[in-house]
C-alpha cells in the first residue's frame, strides 16, 4: 500500500508543481555522474572499439546498479527512523521520477514562442526538449518536433518510470531514470559514443521495451477520450510502430500520428549528421500549431489512465496474493 500512496502522491505533486528549477533533482546528478565516469573510464581503458566497448559495459553496470542501491539504502534508513519519513522519501523521488507537467510546460512554450514570438523563438524553444538539430527547422519542422516529442517521452518520461516504481517503488524507477539519462547522454551513433554508448543504448531498448508498447496502447484509448481518431491511431500504430532505428521510439509515435491524423518524423539532423529517416502516419492534412496542444490534451488522458490503471492492477495483484 506504500507504494501506492507514493506513486499517486508523486503524480499529484508533479501536475501541479512539475520540476521546481530550484529543487535538486537526481537526474542532475546521475548527468554528472555519467560525465565524471565517463572521463574516469576512457583514461582507464585503451582507445580502441573494444576498450571503448568494455568501458562502455562497466559505465551501464555501475550507474543503473549505484543508484539502485543509494536510492535503496536512503529509503530504508528513512523508514528505520519513522514510516512517515520513509513515505516522504518515497513520495518524492516518485514525483521527480515522472515528467508531465514539466513535458507540457515546454511543449506548450514552443506553441506561445509560434504564436507570438516568431521561429526564432520557437526554434530555441524546441532545442531544450528535443536532440535534433534546429536552427534550419521551419513552423512545420518545429510544430512536428515538439509534438513528436510529447509522444516519445510520454513513453520514457511517464509510463516507464512509473511501470518501474509499481514494481519496485522510487528505487526502481530512480534505476531506470539512470538508464535513460545514459542513453540520452551517450547512446549515440557518432564518432564519440558509437562503441562507448553502445551498452548503454542496448540497455535502454531492453527496459524500454514493455512500457513503450503499454504506453501506445494507453495513449490510443486517450485518444478516444479527447475524441480524437482513436481508430486511425491503431492502424498507424499497427503499420508503421518500426519506422525507427530504435524499437521502442516510434511505437508512441505512431499513435500519435494516427490519432491527429497527420506525417510525423522523416529525415532530420543530428549533430550537423542528415539522418535519412522513414515517416510515420499519413498526411491527411498539414502539421498545424495547435497539434501541440492536441498532444498536451491527449498526454495528460494518457497519464491518468497509465496511473489509475497502474495502481488497479497493483492494488488487485497485491490482494490475489494475499
Amino acid at each position: 500500500m506504500t507504494v501506492c500512496i507514493a506513486v499517486l502522491g508523486g503524480f499529484l505533486l508533479d501536475l501541479w508543481l512539475a520540476d521546481p528549477a530550484w529543487m535538486p533533482h537526481p537526474v542532475v546528478g546521475m548527468g554528472k555522474c555519467i560525465t565524471g565516469l565517463e572521463s574516469f573510464l576512457r583514461k582507464k581503458f585503451p582507445a580502441t572499439p573494444e576498450g571503448e566497448r568494455n568501458a562502455g559495459c562497466v559505465l551501464a553496470a555501475v550507474l543503473p546498479l549505484g543508484t539502485l542501491a543509494v536510492t535503496a539504502f536512503v529509503c530504508g534508513l528513512a523508514y528505520w527512523l519513522h514510516p512517515a519519513a520513509g513515505l516522504a522519501v518515497q513520495i518524492l523521488w516518485c514525483w521527480q521520477a515522472l515528467a508531465i507537467k514539466g513535458l507540457a510546460v515546454e511543449s506548450k512554450n514552443v506553441y506561445r514562442c509560434l504564436q507570438s514570438e516568431g521561429l526564432p523563438a520557437a526554434r530555441k524553444a524546441v532545442s531544450r526538449i528535443v536532440g535534433r538539430d534546429t536552427q534550419a527547422l521551419n513552423e512545420e519542422g518545429v510544430t512536428k518536433a515538439a509534438v513528436e516529442t510529447v509522444a516519445e517521452n510520454f513513453s520514457d518520461g511517464v509510463v516507464a518510470p512509473l511501470f518501474y516504481m509499481l514494481i519496485g517503488g522510487a528505487p526502481l524507477a530512480l534505476c531506470y531514470k539512470a538508464i535513460n539519462t545514459m542513453d540520452s547522454m551517450v547512446g549515440y551513433k557518432n564518432d564519440r559514443y558509437l562503441h562507448f554508448g553502445r551498452a548503454a543504448a542496448k540497455l535502454d531498448d531492453a527496459t524500454n521495451f514493455l512500457p513503450s508498447r503499454i504506453a501506445a496502447l494507453l495513449w490510443i484509448a486517450a485518444a478516444a477520450l479527447v475524441k480524437q481518431d482513436a481508430c486511425n491511431a491503431w492502424r498507424i500504430w499497427r503499420r508503421d510502430r518500426h519506422n525507427h532505428a530504435s524499437p521502442n521510439s516510434a511505437q508512441t509515435e505512431a499513435a500519435c500520428a494516427g490519432a491527429l491524423g497527420v506525417q510525423l518524423a522523416g529525415p532530420a539532423y543530428y549533430f550537423g549528421q542528415y539522418y535519412p529517416k522513414p515517416t510515420i502516419g499519413d498526411a491527411r492534412r498539414p502539421v498545424e500549431t495547435d497539434d501541440i496542444l492536441r498532444a498536451n490534451h491527449t498526454l495528460f488522458a494518457a497519464s491518468g489512465l497509465a496511473v489509475f490503471s497502474g495502481l488497479a492492477l497493483r492494488m488487485a495483484i497485491l490482494f490475489l496474493l494475499r
